[in-house]
C-alpha cells in the first residue's frame, strides 16, 4: 500500500478515530487504527467493540492496500511531523514507512485482515439534527450521568423520540437533567439508551455548525451517527429506563425567579470554602426580603444575599453546591425559575416551555447561627 496526503487531513482523521481506541484491552489488534485504501478512498477505522468510528480523508492512493497500525505511535508520529504531505508505504511483511520532508519513520504494522470492522447495521429509521444542536444537548445533560458502572442505565442517556420531539434524559440518583428539542419531521415513538462515553466522544468530534447535520439511525441493539465523512456505531445499553414522570410534579409551594449569573457566581464563591470531596451543603433561605445563601465549613463561613422575585411560602433548603453549579452553567437564560415544595422534596429548575428541566434532590443540614 502507498498513499500520500496532507498532514492536516491525516492528523484530523487519526484524531477522530483514536477516540474509539480502548485504553486497556487483551486484544492487541484493537489498539490499532486500520488504514484501508482497497475501495479507492482512504478510510481510517478504530473499534473497541462497544463503539467504532470510521472516517474517510482526502489524499492520493498510489497503491491500494490495508494495514493496522498502533494507534498511539501512529498518532504521535503524525502529530510531530512537519506541516507538509505525508507518504505512507507498507510492504508485504507489514513494515510501514512514514515519510515527510526529511523525516522518516519505520514501524511494524499488523495484518488488516485480523481487524474487527464496524458491525454492519441496517440504516432504516433515522432522525436528523444539526451538529450544533446535538453538541449542545449533550453538553447540557452529560454531567448528570453516573460514572458508577453498577447501574449501566445510569451511565447512559435516554433518547426518547415522539412525534416531532426528541427528549434527552440523564440521571445519577441525585439529580435529573432533561432537554427537549423540536425535530424537523414527525417520527414514530422510539426510546433507546445511548452510552455516555459514546456521546462524550461524539460531542468532541462534532464541529458544532448549525448548517451541518447529523443523521442518527437506530436498531434494537445499535445507534449510528453519520456526519460529514465520519460514521460512529455504538452499542445501546439494554434495559427499561427509569420512569421519571412522577418525580416531575408541577406542584410547588415556593417559586423563585432569580438572575442566573448572579446566583451562579454566588454559589461559585461559596465553594471556595469547600475542600475537594467535602460534602458541605449550601443552605438557601428564601423569604420575602430575598434569598440568603450561606455555607459553613472547616475553612470558614460565607453568606450572601441575592434579590429575587418570590411566589409562595418562605423556605430554607440545602443542596450540594456542585449540582446547582452544573445545572446553572449550561442554562443560557438570563433569569431562571426555581420550583420547590419543602426542604425534603426535589427542586426543579425549568423554563416555561419545559425545553429544559433540571431536578436536584436537597440534602439534610444543620443550621448554625
Amino acid at each position: 500500500m502507498k498513499l500520500i496526503c496532507s498532514k492536516t487531513n491525516l492528523l484530523n482523521g487519526v484524531q477522530i478515530v483514536s477516540k474509539a481506541v480502548p485504553n486497556k484491552t487483551t486484544m492487541s489488534i484493537l489498539e490499532c487504527i486500520l488504514v484501508d485504501t482497497t475501495k479507492g478512498m482512504i478510510t481510517l477505522t478504530a473499534n473497541d467493540m462497544e463503539m467504532g468510528i470510521e472516517t474517510t480523508i482526502e489524499g492520493e492512493i498510489v497503491e491500494k492496500g490495508i494495514i493496522a497500525l498502533d494507534a498511539k505511535i501512529f498518532l504521535e508520529i503524525v502529530r510531530k511531523l512537519p506541516d507538509n504531505d505525508i507518504t505512507i508505504y507498507t510492504d508485504e511483511t507489514y513494515k510501514t514507512t512514514i515519510t515527510c520532508e526529511k523525516a522518516k519513520f519505520s514501524i511494524m504494522g499488523k495484518s488488516g485482515e485480523d481487524f474487527s470492522y464496524l458491525p454492519v447495521v441496517e440504516r432504516e429509521e433515522s432522525i436528523s439534527v444539526s451538529q450544533f444542536t446535538l453538541k449542545e444537548v449533550v453538553r447540557q445533560t452529560i454531567f448528570s450521568i453516573s460514572d458508577n458502572d453498577n447501574n449501566k442505565l445510569m451511565s447512559g442517556e435516554l433518547f426518547d423520540i415522539q412525534g416531532n420531539e426528541l427528549k434527552v434524559v440523564s440521571l445519577d440518583g441525585h439529580r435529573i437533567s432533561i432537554r427537549k428539542l423540536a425535530l424537523r419531521e414527525e417520527y414514530n415513538r422510539r426510546k433507546v439508551v445511548v452510552p455516555g462515553k459514546t456521546l462524550n466522544e461524539i460531542s468532541k468530534i462534532l464541529s458544532g455548525d448549525t448548517d451541518k447535520y447529523v443523521n442518527i439511525f437506530f436498531t434494537s441493539k445499535h445507534i449510528i451517527f453519520e456526519f460529514e465523512n465520519t460514521t460512529v456505531v455504538s452499542r445501546l445499553i439494554e434495559g427499561e429506563y427509569f420512569r421519571i414522570e412522577q418525580m416531575l410534579s408541577s406542584d410547588y409551594e415556593t417559586k423563585v425567579k432569580v438572575n442566573k449569573k448572579e446566583l451562579l457566581s454566588c454559589i461559585d464563591r461559596a465553594t471556595l470554602l469547600v475542600k475537594e470531596g467535602d460534602k458541605k451543603p449550601i443552605i438557601i433561605n428564601i423569604t420575602d426580603e430575598g434569598m440568603e445563601l450561606k455555607i459553613n465549613s472547616a475553612l470558614g463561613s460565607m453568606n450572601e444575599d441575592i434579590d429575587i422575585s418570590k411566589e409562595g411560602k418562605d423556605l430554607m433548603i440545602g443542596f450540594n453546591p456542585k449540582f446547582l453549579i452544573d445545572a446553572l452553567r449550561v442554562i443560557d437564560d438570563e433569569q431562571v425559575d426555581l420550583y420547590m415544595v419543602n426542604p425534603k422534596a426535589p427542586c426543579l429548575i425549568k423554563d416555561e416551555e419545559e425545553n429544559y428541566i433540571y431536578l436536584i434532590l436537597p440534602v439534610n443540614f444543620t443550621t448554625v447561627n
